[in-house]
Formats: C-alpha cells, sequence, structure tokens
C-alpha cells in the first residue's frame, strides 16, 4: 500500500488481501511479510486479523523474521507485534513532543485553516501565510460582523457572494463560519486545547487586528434578535405543498 501506515487494518491492498483469502479458503496456505512492521504496528489488530487469517486455514511468515506455528515462533512473533507497537507509540510520543515544542514557539503544525496557506519551513518562512484567494475574505466576514451592522448571516451571505469556499470547494456551511469567527488564530494567536495551548502568539501575520476580534466575539456573543416566523418565508416555497403520502403531515 503505497503511503499508507500499517498503524491500521484500513488499507485497500491489505484489506483486498484478506478478502482474497477469504474468498480462497482452502487454496491459500501462506501470507507472507517482509517483516511484522508492515503487517501492522498494533498489537491488537495483530491479534485479530492472525486470528482470522488462522480461521481461514492461513499461516503468517516473515521474510526477515523466524516466526512459525511452533512454540517459539508463535512467541517470537508475539514478541515482535510487541516491539513493532512500542516502536509505533514511541514515535507517535515523540512526534507530539516535537509539535508541542512548536507550537509553543508559535508555529502552526497542522493543516493550514481557511484563509491560510501553510508556510514553507525549507525557506524560511512562518508557519502560516495568507491565502491570497480567501484571505481578503475572511478580512471582510470579520469586518461586517464586527462592525455591528451585520449578523453572521449577512456576512456568510456576502463572502459566499464574493466566492468564498471551502478547502475542499464546497460552500461554507454556517456552523463552519461561526468556528471561523471564534478561531483566535486569526488575530494571531494559537489554541490548542489537546496540547494544554491557548493564547500563544503565532509567528506568522494575523488576518485581523485583535482589537477587531474582540468586537466580533461581543457581536457574537449578543443574543439574537426575534425572528418574526412567516407563513410565505421565500426560503421555503413549498410550504402547504408538501405532504407525506401515508399520513398527510407536513
Amino acid at each position: 500500500d503505497a503511503g499508507e501506515s500499517a498503524k491500521t487494518t484500513d488499507r485497500p491492498e491489505f484489506q483486498r488481501l484478506l478478502e482474497y483469502c477469504r474468498l480462497n479458503k482452502g487454496r491459500v496456505h501462506f501470507v507472507v511479510v517482509f517483516n511484522l512492521t508492515r503487517f501492522s504496528r498494533n498489537a491488537h489488530d495483530h491479534a485479530v486479523v492472525r486470528a482470522l487469517l488462522l480461521r481461514l486455514g492461513v499461516s503468517l511468515r516473515s521474510v526477515s523474521e523466524p516466526i512459525g506455528d511452533d512454540a517459539v515462533g508463535k512467541l517470537t512473533e508475539n514478541m515482535l507485534a510487541a516491539i513493532g507497537q512500542f516502536d509505533n507509540d514511541q514515535k507517535a510520543e515523540r512526534t507530539k513532543a516535537g509539535m508541542l515544542t512548536a507550537l509553543e514557539r508559535g508555529q502552526w503544525t497542522w493543516r493550514a485553516p481557511l484563509g491560510y496557506l501553510n508556510g514553507d519551513k525549507r525557506r524560511g518562512e512562518p508557519s502560516l501565510r495568507p491565502d491570497p484567494s480567501r484571505a481578503g475574505q475572511i478580512r471582510r466576514a470579520f469586518e461586517m460582523v464586527g462592525s455591528g451592522e451585520h449578523s453572521a448571516t449577512d456576512a456568510l451571505r456576502a463572502v459566499t457572494a464574493l466566492g468564498l469556499v471551502s478547502l475542499k470547494g464546497r460552500p461554507i456551511t454556517a456552523q463552519t463560519f461561526g468556528r471561523v469567527l471564534r478561531n483566535p488564530i486569526y488575530a494571531g494567536f494559537l489554541s490548542a486545547e489537546g496540547f494544554g495551548i491557548h493564547g500563544i502568539r503565532g509567528d506568522y501575520e494575523p488576518l485581523v487586528p485583535e482589537t477587531l476580534f474582540r468586537r466580533v466575539q461581543s457581536a457574537l456573543s449578543k443574543p439574537n434578535d426575534p425572528v418574526s416566523h412567516r407563513l410565505n418565508n421565500p426560503e421555503f416555497p413549498l410550504r402547504r405543498f408538501v405532504a407525506c403520502d401515508a399520513c398527510g403531515t407536513p
């Protein structure tokens, strides 16, 4: 599986292998891997898939490790599977420690949020840089809401008309837009709950001033004005005309 990690069994070619073994039960006798870390890096997954193969009459063999179906071979396999899990856990801990260190230095370590692009560290760029195609629209949204004259719904409608779309090219939902307006990253501050990071000054250019960001938070915290419900609402043109065929309920 090119580019797929052995940390999970949800790999296309790996699943094809298991399906092939299921469909050819009695005809397949061995699954051969270069080493057990290519089979799985999770001890529980290793045991589960190994048991599945055994039920299908399939034994596991490693090109570079002395495993087998005898007592010593099984013990060796279990030890190597546990070592693979241990190595994987250690890598995860080192990765998390490195991410924490970077965050404490103000460097964003994940995919850039809407309105930003990830910087190129090799060129000495900051961790985030403004996205030329979206940064202006994000600023416009903050300015509209921060003025106190427009609601978040108004701002979303306006920036959507200007062409703002998600990273996947889809329209921005109200929920996603609300998270954007509440995210301090646009004012230059990093927060990462899982790492205990709150209010760290980022190493990049903020899209909006801190004062504007605070005005937006204040505007969003105000209770919404009462909405008048109209029977003939243009946003629901089929109201009163569509009903359940079985019970007649609108």
